[in-house]
């Protein structure tokens, strides 16, 4: 793309605007509701308000296809077969294929399994006295659920941890990148191999290999291969951060969790909602790509453009969400944007709630006494162009 010298360069803000883009994305909406930018992956067009973001997630004139941009590659890696990646009718074709079997009902029956997990991993960790709640209970909680829920072996789940933060673009080396996607595609390959010949089993990964519609289509292999890793992606990355970010947003507000723990049943599923707009799990949606020229308030995006719906700034937008900067567990709903918005809207939205509100729940019954931990040092925030999420949360019992 050629330089526009109107363009902002949010890179030069350094670890600045990595540990807290609130503040940056505030000046950016007061200027108005779409901007170019430099960010760490190159130039794009951010939206920061929340109207705007909210018609442009929804917006059939955004594509997410890459394909429509004609550089001659049919995939582009373990992502690219599958549902976020895809227009209709492609995408209502995988999204009807994955529903039928990645239903409420399915995600319902963990809650027993959800609240085990949380018990034994609060049994590992609290007689310590101290801990990284990410490295204790924030990662391993929502990745050993929807390993189980997929049928991923035990074994092999510390391996995901690396290929998806590589694949998701926090190296910052290209060739690592590439490394670690081959290297997941290789191994979900031979995974659903294995599946497919080892006779009939209860997991959902086994399901989408047998699932068929009326007109008898089911999942491809390459599209098993990348619903597999969007799931496996999706459905531990984003709850590590709604636990760690919710956790951090109560302890550096002691009010709003002394609230908290006095009604823990009654206050949780609005607690977990505020988590979600005030420092959600998902800084940028997945990238758009522009059809047509395509008008965002004052300002005309050309076409063939890479367009970032930035749902931080949403979330903290005051034409929305009064006194936006203000963490309040008590706050009116008022449609946060966190799991997207139209047909692209989290499919697994239902599953991190959950987990969320079991995790939450749970800690703050068992740990009475927790804070942070005051002589671990700063906390370290991702350098992750779409995630946000921190590096380590040391606390104390």
């Amino acid at each position: 793309m050629p330089y526009d010298p109107g363009t902002v360069d949010l890179t030069a803000f350094g670890e600045d605007f990595v540990a807290d883009p609130y503040p940056y994305y505030a000046k950016l909406r007061e200027r108005g509701p779409v901007h170019r930018a430099v960010v760490e992956s190159g130039e794009m067009w951010l939206v920061v308000g929340y109207d705007e973001a909210r018609a442009a997630l929804a917006d059939a004139r955004l594509s997410k296809d890459w394909r429509i941009l004609g550089d001659g590659q049919e995939e582009a890696g373990p992502v690219a077969a599958n549902m976020l990646e895809s227009d209709p009718p492609r995408h209502t074709r995988l999204r009807r294929l994955v529903a039928r079997e990645f239903t409420p009902r399915r995600v319902e029956a963990l809650r027993p399994r959800v609240q085990e997990i949380t018990d034994g991993l609060l049994d590992a960790m609290l007689p310590a006295g101290s801990a990284d709640l990410i490295e204790e209970l924030a990662f391993p909680l929502p990745l050993t659920v929807i390993c189980e829920l997929l049928g991923v072996p035990a074994l092999d789940r510390e391996a995901f941890r690396g290929w998806t933060r590589a694949i998701l673009g926090e190296t910052g080396d290209i060739d690592q990148e590439l490394a670690a996607g081959d290297a997941m595609s290789a191994y979900l390959s031979e995974l659903i191999e294995d599946k497919r010949c080892g006779g009939p089993r209860d997991d959902l990964l086994s399901a989408l290999i047998r699932t068929r519609d009326e007109d008898d289509d089911g999942l491809s292999g390459p599209e098993l291969v990348s619903m597999a890793f969007l799931l496996l992606v999706a459905g531990h990355e984003t709850t590590v951060n709604l636990i760690a970010n919710g956790v951090l947003a109560l302890l550096r507000h002691p009010a709003q969790l002394a609230a908290l723990r006095a009604d823990l049943t009654g206050l949780m599923p609005g607690a977990v909602e505020e988590m979600l707009r005030y420092d959600g799990p998902v800084e940028r949606a997945t990238y758009r790509i522009t059809r047509a020229p395509y008008p965002i308030g004052d300002v005309v995006v050309p076409a063939g453009e890479i367009v970032a719906v930035v749902l931080a700034a949403a979330g903290r937008d005051p034409g929305r969400h009064p006194d936006a900067d203000t963490f309040d567990i008590r706050r009116a709903p008022q449609g946060q944007l966190a799991f997207g918005h139209g047909i692209h809207f989290c499919l697994g939205a239902p599953l991190a709630r959950m987990e969320g509100a079991i995790a939450l729940t749970s800690l703050l019954t068992r740990a009475p006494g927790l804070a942070l931990d005051a002589q671990a040092g700063p906390l370290g925030w991702r350098p992750n162009p779409l995630m946000r999420g921190l590096n380590r949360l040391p606390v104390v019992f």
